[in-house]
């Protein structure tokens, strides 16, 4: 807990699929792809990783000139790339953008971030593709951000960072005992293991007693027949003696 960092020190796919950066699986295919994938950074890309800034989320009209126009203000730029699609040639929605100096890189990556170019919002972050090690873009599973509508969020960057894990205590009690403790929890806890398990049987305890309430009354049918049969057999011995007292007169 004490190593705990919002941001990711070091990218692995695995724990950049998790809200909190602490699951042991992988929860769905693209960390898979990720976490086996191999990813080499490309060496083709001129510059220092150190003083470049990654800006995404931008309008496919947006051009050079106009970043170029948001961007300078911020400090001298040395490089400017808009990565643009190599078939087409539409832009692909971000850029990478060299200054001269670190003070500019840092003013413009706090300052320029959700600034509105031509509608959109943008996203500014350092590079992360040379910086961080291990990174895997986005493409291959990795990154780190993404769309909830997508279902590929990746955590431990700027933009969605790690949540802090909860620490449960106490032998990892059950949220329901949050809050409690000693005596009270562990009566807290049978309380509702009892109420649960009262829950589970309540079913069959009506069984039961549907069962006890028919052998009621079945005992007290029987009941009631051998008394009309002890009536019946009265009645019979009072004829029978009737008759015998006759036929002696």
């Amino acid at each position: 807990m004490n190593e705990w960092s919002a941001i990711a020190k070091v990218y692995d796919p695995l724990k950049a699929g998790s809200i909190d950066g602490t699951d042991v699986e992988p929860h769905d295919r693209a960390v898979w792809r990720a976490m086996f994938g191999r990813y080499k950074p490309n060496k083709g890309v001129a510059g220092d990783p150190l003083l470049t800034l990654f800006v995404s989320r931008l309008n496919p009209q947006t051009t050079d000139d106009k970043l170029y126009e948001v961007f300078s203000k911020y400090g001298d730029i040395n490089r400017l790339r808009l990565v643009r699609d190599i078939v087409t040639g539409f832009s692909k929605g971000y850029a990478f953008i060299e200054y001269k100096e670190e003070r500019a890189v840092v003013r413009a990556r706090r300052e320029a971030n959700k600034v509105v170019v031509d509608q959109h919002e943008l996203f500014v972050d350092f590079e992360q593709e040379r910086t961080l090690k291990g990174w895997v873009p986005r493409r291959l599973g990795g990154g780190q951000g993404g769309k909830k509508e997508s279902g590929q969020l990746r955590f431990g960057g700027k933009d969605r960072p790690f949540r802090k894990p909860i620490n449960l205590g106490m032998n990892c009690m059950p949220e329901w005992a949050a809050g409690g403790g000693g005596r009270d929890w562990e009566r807290g806890g049978r309380e509702k293991e009892d109420r649960h398990r009262d829950t589970e049987s309540g079913s069959g305890r009506g069984r039961r007693d549907d069962r006890d309430r028919g052998r009621e009354r079945g005992d007290s049918y029987r009941d009631n027949k051998r008394d009309r049969s002890s009536e019946r057999d009265r009645d019979d011995r009072r004829h029978a003696d009737k008759y015998r007292h006759r036929d002696r007169r």
